[in-house]
């Protein structure tokens, strides 16, 4: 038995000229889902649209611009999308949840190990849970940015086996199908390089994310250890097949460099908000990337943005790229004053005593690449 997260983005569950539910691909999920629950795995769903039904009974052509805007489809959507769940489950009998997140809820420590509860004590009773992001409340500076990164996140809080994202295309492909004739689906992934994230760039009419944003999910998820399939929504009843182990859709096979986090480190890495980020020199990329070391003062030479102690930054090697994080263990102001400088000089450079060693140290710091 496995434990299975399943995102059907808005391109998937409604019309994109209309923003109107594609009743007969939510009745297949509900049928699909629902077997797989009966044969006891356990199922959530991560369910997009709340934003696009809302636009449609509104009689809106386009989805808002603004953040009002869109927290006020949502509030419209949200509740005739739960209904539509409620009936499609309920006439199988199989009882659903409504679960809303919102970003402060993991970035909050005690709040994250809460949410990871109820999922679990919701799976107990036997429901399949349905989760969206609390979009009427939600801040743009505070978003998941789309439901492919929530239902990474959410994938790795509950430790789940697989990550099924239902899209309105095959898979990844080696090029926009739309646009050339000669580009093929790619079965597996290997690498997520940062030419394939550039190349996979692109929006759609009513939803939040693209194909980028599902290879960022997709890396998320590993590393927590779960296999991602990116499969065409039409026709849910796929999963069933990929589970079994049928080459459908594109799936990703991804090894993290030292291999699953831990649930803490993921919420360091995921969970959070990067507040700012700390350029290195060249021999501390090195010593943490590969060396597995913590942060000295010494290795940095740069300081972005303004945050205090203990929030999450970013860590930039010399061609500009993110690849690792972690909490500091000094506000931006101290780290000016100390960075490029020896431990042993940064009670006298701040004026107090009994000042930690490092700017961030192993035990708070995750690699991503």
């Amino acid at each position: 038995m496995v434990a299975l997260v399943v995102k059907i983005g808005t391109s998937s569950l409604s019309d994109p000229s209309t923003g109107d539910l594609r009743l007969a691909t939510l009745g297949g999920l509900a049928e699909t889902l629902t077997r797989l629950r009966r044969a006891g795995h356990r199922i959530i769903l991560v369910s997009s649209g709340a934003v696009g039904v809302g636009c449609a009974r509104l009689g809106l052509k386009e989805r808002p611009a603004t953040v009002a805007g869109k927290q006020a489809a949502a509030a419209v959507g949200q509740g005739l999308l739960m209904s539509m769940y409620d009936r499609l489950f309920g006439a199988l009998g199989q009882p659903v949840a409504q679960v809303l997140l919102t970003r402060q809820d993991l970035m909050d420590r005690a709040r994250y190990l809460n949410a990871r509860e109820t999922l679990s004590e919701l799976w107990r009773l036997g429901t399949v849970p349905i989760v969206n992001e609390n979009d009427t409340v939600a801040t743009d500076e505070l978003r998941f940015g789309d439901n492919d990164a929530l239902s990474a996140l959410v994938a790795g809080l509950v430790e789940a086996q697989w990550l099924v994202l239902l899209t309105d295309v095959a898979g990844l492909y080696s090029a926009n199908p739309r646009l050339d004739p000669q580009a093929r689906l790619l079965s597996e992934v290997t690498e997520i390089s940062e030419e394939l994230l550039h190349s996979a760039r692109g929006r759609s009419l009513w939803g939040s994310g693209g194909m980028a944003s599902k290879l960022e999910a997709a890396r998320i998820a590993a590393s927590a250890g779960v296999t991602t399939v990116i499969t065409e929504g039409s026709t849910p009843q796929n999963i069933e097949r990929i589970l079994a182990g049928e080459a459908i859709g594109t799936r990703f096979v991804l090894t993290r460099p030292g291999g699953r986090l831990s649930l803490r480190k993921r919420w360091i890495g995921y969970g959070l908000v990067p507040a700012g980020a700390l350029h290195l020199d060249e021999g501390a990329v090195l010593a943490v990337r590969e060396g597995g070391k913590s942060l000295l003062p010494a290795g940095v030479s740069g300081v972005e943005g303004h945050f205090e102690t203990g929030a999450l930054v970013r860590l930039i090697d010399g061609q500009g790229l993110e690849f690792a994080r972690g909490l500091v263990n000094y506000s931006s102001e101290e780290l000016e004053k100390i960075r490029g400088r020896k431990s042993c000089e940064i009670a006298a450079l701040l004026g107090l005593e009994g000042q930690p060693p490092t700017a961030v140290h192993r035990d708070n710091l995750i690699t991503l690449s």
